[in-house]
């Protein structure tokens, strides 16, 4: 059983995929950051860094922090949508680094400047937007000649989608116009089951053969079981 910490943002949304890909059976527990309950001890203790997401896995007693790594850390548990075969698997570590290192940061500062910041910061807004369109060109040529990033289907498209589909969203607001392939790969990746589920964690609509949400008793015991393991 896998204790999920999360909430509704693109990286939050990325272990959800995962779990409903891999069939494992989970329990969400929503971490509301906008309320700052990321900064609690309790959730300090699963990650130091007071960031979502973070798991712990039952079965190891074992927190992990990191979306990446949580994505490499379930992948290898179940020996699916990562390769073990040297070279595919450094071309799906390759593509998961440049989603972690590229498009979530310079994405995820576009929506910042443009909606979070208390004045407008024209120069800001136009620096992350060029690089927010340089990236989904890098991910279109990437895309040309192949249905998923790496090839096959695996863990670069799952940490890599929650960010993309927000550039069409009142968040980003980015044309895919020219970007044909990424548009394309998108659509694939919506069609796909475990995608539409696990996008809609935390959401009325969200509705899981596998994953279930935690009351907020619950979560307040898993976090306090998870700092007493810790300690």
């Amino acid at each position: 059983m896998i204790d999920l910490f999360t909430y509704t943002t693109p990286n939050g949304r990325k272990p959800s995929i995962l779990l409903e890909e891999l069939q494992l059976p989970y329990t969400v527990h929503a971490i509301n950051i906008g309320q700052g309950e990321q900064f609690s001890p309790e959730f300090v203790a699963i990650n130091p860094n007071s960031k979502i997401p973070a798991i712990v896995d039952r079965d190891h007693q074992l927190a992990v922090f990191e979306s990446g790594a949580i994505l490499i850390y379930l992948a290898e548990k179940t020996g699916k949508l990562l390769p073990t075969e040297a070279v595919a698997r450094a071309q799906v570590m390759e593509w998961l680094m440049f989603q972690m290192a590229s498009v979530g940061p310079m994405f995820g500062q576009l929506g910042h400047f443009r909606n979070a910041a208390p004045d407008p910061i024209p120069y800001a807004i136009e620096r992350y937007r060029k690089e927010t369109l340089r990236l989904l060109g890098v991910l279109d040529r990437q895309l040309a000649d192949q249905p998923y990033i790496a090839g096959d289907y695996s863990i670069a498209d799952i940490a890599t989608f929650p960010w993309v589909a927000a550039v069409k969203t009142p968040y980003l607001d980015i044309s895919l116009a020219d970007f044909p392939w990424v548009s394309g790969w998108i659509d694939a990746m919506k069609a796909r089951p475990a995608v539409q589920v696990g996008m809609n964690i935390l959401k009325p609509a969200f509705k899981s053969d596998y994953g279930t949400v935690a009351p907020p008793q619950e979560t307040r015991q898993a976090l306090e079981m998870a700092q007493k393991q810790a300690a």
